[in-house]
């Protein structure tokens, strides 16, 4: 008997020697704009079948949790931050199940013992096929599949706070450049997205998670006494206008956007790495969208070199040990640290809830 129902519109698409089945190629995922026509499905699709190359080297042999909006995105749509939440995108951690046999994972172990299998991308094609699961940002984690205990990236978030811009981080970018330069140590930078920062180093893969956030708080401290417009406050409250580093970015578990993933934003723009000259020249980040970056590309990848050298993380370290302030608070859905101090607003710290 006939259902009566329509076959689904596919289309396939080669990428390096594999073929990716796209259903409903032609769902808009981003409305048109002033400075941006409407992008569909096969669009962003393509997009990321033609950053394949720049995607391995960025992303590649690395957990990779996917960002899905499955119908798209429109600009007041909403994330959703856990369980129960019925948001219009959401994290997905483990791996879809039905995802083709060549789709490789690696098990991740989260703060609380428990595991999952998540995407791990060996090959171009598979970032095409989490693009075909209506994927937009690709959070990898900072190891490899080789030694998931051991980060080989440290990052350094740099997040504009509210009466900040982005150009004040383009500003406190430069002077953490010069700051990895008298470390000996080399940083590549590259939009957020939106309007922070991102710096990646590539580190020996010998530190724990923990060491590595050690080394963030310290190298964010060093960064405070060369300007005021720095800071590690962890409460809201307590940061101002100013950039925060992010430190609890290098916590296990915790991702951010990773290089050449869209945004979901307006005019699909993307998180762009950059050389550090590059990104001194930029005005507006959203410039760098789904229809500009391959044209950015066009001199080249300015991680090409990335993966080069691996850096020792003790400078970063004798900074943690020798700057006063001792630990930070970590995020509230982590388990209880040693040494952290209460998880307790400054403003309501009183004796019953601090002692």
């Amino acid at each position: 008997m006939l259902s009566g129902k329509m076959a689904e519109r596919a289309v396939e698409l080669e990428v390096a020697g594999r073929a990716v089945r796209v259903t409903s190629p032609d769902r808009v995922i981003y409305a048109a704009t002033e400075r941006t026509p409407e992008f569909t499905k096969l669009d962003v699709c393509r997009y990321f079948a033609a950053l394949g190359e720049p995607l391995m080297l960025a992303l590649g042999e690395r957990p990779t949790t996917l960002e899905r909006w499955p119908k798209g995105y429109r600009d007041g749509m909403r994330l959703s931050t856990g369980y129960g939440d019925d948001g219009d995108g959401f994290y997905q951690k483990r791996l879809p199940k039905g995802a083709p046999e060549w789709i490789q994972s690696a098990v991740i172990t989260f703060p609380s013992g428990r595991t999952a299998a998540e995407l791990c991308p060996t090959e171009p094609a598979a970032f095409v096929w989490a693009a075909q699961m209506g994927a937009l940002t690709l959070h990898p984690w900072p190891v490899r599949r080789t030694d998931l205990d051991h980060p080989d990236e440290l990052r350094l978030d740099l997040d504009p706070q509210p009466g900040t811009t982005f150009s004040d981080a383009q500003r406190i970018a430069d002077v953490a450049r010069e700051l990895l330069d008298e470390l000996g140590l080399r940083g590549y930078p590259k939009t957020s997205g939106n309007r922070g920062i991102h710096i990646h180093v590539r580190i020996q893969p010998r530190w724990t998670f923990e060491q590595v956030r050690h080394a963030a708080i310290g190298f964010g401290r060093a960064l405070e006494l060369r300007d005021q417009g720095v800071t590690t406050k962890w409460w809201k409250e307590e940061r101002g206008a100013r950039v925060f580093i992010d430190y609890n970015q290098n916590n296990r578990d915790r991702t951010i956007a990773g290089a050449w993933s869209l945004r979901p934003r307006p005019g699909a723009p993307v998180s762009t790495p950059m050389s550090w000259s590059r990104l001194a020249q930029v005005r507006d980040p959203a410039e760098f969208n789904l229809l500009t970056v391959v044209n950015h590309l066009g001199d080249g990848d300015p991680w090409a070199d990335i993966n080069e050298v691996e850096y020792p993380l003790e400078p970063l370290l004798e900074l943690w040990e020798t700057l006063p302030g001792g630990e930070l608070n970590f995020p509230p859905d982590y388990p209880k640290m040693p040494g952290e101090p209460p998880r307790v607003q400054p403003s309501r710290k009183v004796a019953e809830n601090w002692e």
